[in-house]
């Protein structure tokens, strides 16, 4: 039997686990400004107030955790990242770093104008706020790995492109662990200039190829 108290638990929870399903499995079109509903909501929502009857029998928090958790695997992955570039993309706005979108992975493009000065691998103090911005969003969602890969233009010589790009993503991997985001979900890894997404004749193109690279994608639950 659920005492008064418990009850006034288990509503707050099925309340709270509601929200965030309904939110996780909603998608926010930023050229039309229409919301849709992801098709997992019902599910995620049940999956989510199962997992709060369980978690009220303990305490409140034990009922959030249980039910945060039971709603990100009821709304299945796609909706997870869903939710999640849905924040990126808020926090993103006017920074100069770009979101993308393939399947159910992430990736947030840094241009290396915004993030590091020339031929350096220190992040320029301008570009703190925004990393800030990009830690707060991946500490609400944990269920995901992390690589942040760097890239340079062809340049200089391939050796230094190779040294200079890997210590960028580096600097970027360990920055957001110093804001709290776990060290086994990162992982880095310089590419020189192997990977050029443009041009390397013109100086717009090797701008565009002077960048850092977050890919993220969901822990296999």
């Amino acid at each position: 039997m659920f005492t008064q108290n418990s009850i006034k638990k288990l509503t707050a929870a099925i309340l709270a686990v509601s929200t965030l399903t309904l939110t996780a499995c909603q998608t926010y079109d930023p050229y039309t400004g229409e919301q849709k509903t992801n098709k997992a909501t019902v599910y995620g929502i049940g999956a989510a107030v199962v997992c709060a009857l369980i978690g009220s029998k303990k305490n409140s928090k034990h009922a959030r955790n249980a039910g945060l958790g039971c709603g990100a695997i009821g709304a299945g992955i796609g909706a997870y990242m869903d939710a999640q570039e849905n924040e990126l993309r808020k926090e993103m706005a006017g920074t100069g770093v770009r979101v993308e979108r393939n399947g159910d992975q992430l990736r947030l493009i840094m241009p290396g104008n915004v993030t590091f000065d020339s031929a350096k691998f220190d992040i320029s103090a301008n570009f703190y706020q925004t990393l800030d911005a990009v830690a707060k969003v991946l500490a609400k969602f944990e269920d995901t790995q992390l690589m942040v890969g760097g890239h340079a233009d062809s340049t200089g010589a391939a050796n230094f492109n190779q040294v200079l790009s890997a210590n960028r993503a580096l600097s970027v991997a360990n920055y957001l662990q110093a804001q709290g985001i776990q060290a086994n979900r990162l992982m880095s890894r310089g590419y020189g200039s192997e990977l050029p997404v443009a041009t390397n004749n013109t100086p717009a193109g090797r701008q565009m190829n002077r960048r850092v690279e977050l890919d993220i994608v969901a822990i296999a639950q």
